[in-house]
């Protein structure tokens, strides 16, 4: 049976996730930052429609990003070049994840429930949930949030409202973490557009071993500080970018 957790009970082993559905592990609790925070560096995460219980995944295989391997798509930097876009870290988490939570267009409804916003708001504010953005004339085009832990950044959601806007977020996420010895991009479960972007599978005890590698850099918070990135550094002269 699923374990139905109450608020004060621990996870279960993460190995004794289900096949099928592949990475369920159990049903109940609460979405607070003490929870989420153990769920994130034990390897799991929530994901459930409204109306359900809240119900935790760790899957295995695990969908990521390698982020040392990582190649910027040709379009992305094409499309860099033609809009010329301004790149900000944690400028406006809210509206990132408020984007992120509208139904797409091929699609009815949305997991990312009012309970979900409110407990990454959150997180934000105690400085573990950060977010990435793409303006264009002062408007919010592209974006993408996530969770922050030791060398791996647990991306959660997307949006784009212009072509390869949230190839862009991604993009430029993933070569600026490259500067802080981060390992990996979560992206919990496989797609097609995850794949074709270039996300691979790993066994999750492989991804677990790499989430659980102290990164000296991921607890600065200078990393996550509001700020403008050099996006044609970052993107355009890969050579030229020293780790920290």
């Amino acid at each position: 049976m699923l374990p139905y957790l109450s608020t004060n009970c621990p996870f279960p082993p993460v190995d004794k996730a289900l096949e099928d559905p592949n990475g369920l592990l159990a049903a109940g609790a609460d979405l607070s930052p003490p929870r989420l925070i153990d769920a994130y560096r034990n390897g799991i995460f929530p994901w459930y429609s409204e109306g359900e219980p809240i119900l935790w995944w760790s899957p295995n295989p695990r969908t990521v990003f390698d982020i040392d391997s990582f190649k910027v798509k040709k379009s992305v930097k094409q499309t860099l070049k033609r809009k010329l876009p301004i790149i900000t870290v944690n400028q406006d988490f809210d509206q990132v994840i408020r984007r992120c939570s509208l139904p797409r267009s091929d699609d009815n409804g949305t997991w990312i429930t009012d309970e979900m916003i409110e407990a990454y708001s959150l997180l934000h504010q105690l400085g573990y949930a950060h977010s990435l953005e793409v303006w264009i004339d002062k408007q919010l085009v592209g974006g993408i949030y996530g969770v922050a832990f030791n060398g791996v950044f647990c991306g959660e959601s997307m949006f784009s409202e212009i072509s390869n806007g949230s190839k862009i977020a991604l993009s430029c996420l993933i070569k600026y973490l490259w500067q802080f010895d981060y390992k990996l991009i979560d992206c919990q479960v496989e797609n097609p557009h995850l794949t074709s972007l270039g996300a691979i599978n790993i066994p999750r005890e492989q991804y677990l071993k790499i989430l659980q590698q102290k990164n000296p850099h991921a607890s600065q918070q200078m990393i996550w500080r509001t700020q403008n990135l050099d996006w044609a550094q970052l993107i355009f002269n890969d050579k030229t970018c020293s780790k920290l």
